[in-house]
């Protein structure tokens, strides 16, 4: 038998970008075809709570402003007890984004969030340190992380450190992209969004074992075809796409309950209607 996870909350919405979605961890059981970090934590926030219903708003390759713009909205129509937030990555790493400019416009946003009562849980940038080309954008994300942290301060909001996250060193955390988690990297940040809420869960650490080492020849070789094969590709994509607004579909827009496959049940009414 299951054991009921001690938490006050009973409506989780989620908002942000790919991050959020659950890119890089591919199930054709879940919506949209990827399950991530927020359906795992919404699995674990519903164990024995038969009234507790989950929405991830979340669209790939949105920008910080379109998740505030798209997502604030019907995210409070939905009256929630917990939220979750993760915007800005795409501004910085592909269009250069100023990290304070797009504090400023991220404090109005969770401003409005925290109005409605709910726990907010902000998310710093992950150290991108050894990662080529991203690791010139590690200056960047430091002072968005210090704004954030500032931020979260300012309106009572719980920090979720991805930052401070060092398992996130191990490259088998990241899909091939090297800009998506792995199934295992979203399961470690499951983890850690459940422990920063202070939720007991049965998530166990997953031990990879001793990473292959290899020369710096084969590293550097091997930096160079993963920018040809992803990252030049991709950062081109996205800044020429042009999506229109009506083509964008959430994950998961309907509070509904959740079972063990991050599936949703029959859903709960639309409080937004």
């Amino acid at each position: 038998m299951e054991r009921a996870s001690a938490h006050p909350w009973r409506r989780y919405v989620a908002l942000g970008d790919s991050f959020t979605e659950g890119v890089g961890d591919p199930d054709p059981r879940s919506p949209g075809g990827v399950r991530g970090w927020a359906d795992r934590v919404a699995e674990e926030l519903s164990i024995a709570h038969e009234d507790f219903a989950y929405a991830n708003l979340a669209v790939r390759g949105l920008l910080l402003e379109q998740i505030l713009d798209l997502q604030v909205g019907p995210a409070l129509a939905l009256q929630p007890d917990l939220i979750t937030l993760s915007a800005g990555g795409n501004n910085m790493v592909f269009h250069g984004g100023d990290p304070d400019k797009l504090a400023d416009r991220l404090d109005a946003g969770v401003e409005l969030l925290s109005s409605c009562g709910a726990t907010l849980v902000l998310f710093t940038g992950p150290d991108w340190r050894s990662t080529p080309v991203l690791g010139h954008n590690r200056t960047k994300i430091a002072v968005f992380n210090e704004n954030i942290r500032s931020i979260a301060s300012r309106h009572n909001a719980v920090v979720a450190d991805l930052w401070g996250l060092r398992t996130l060193k191990d490259p088998r955390m990241w899909d091939q992209d090297r800009l998506h988690l792995s199934p295992l990297g979203h399961h470690t940040v499951a983890m850690m969004v459940l422990d920063t809420l202070g939720v007991p869960h049965r998530l166990r650490p997953l031990e990879p074992g001793d990473l292959p080492r290899g020369s710096w020849p084969q590293a550097r070789a091997g930096d160079l075809l993963w920018a040809r094969r992803y990252l030049l590709p991709w950062a081109w994509h996205r800044l020429r796409k042009r999506v229109a607004l009506e083509e964008l579909r959430a994950k998961r827009p309907t509070a509904a309950p959740v079972n063990s496959s991050g599936q949703p049940a029959a859903a709960l009414k639309d409080l937004s209607q």
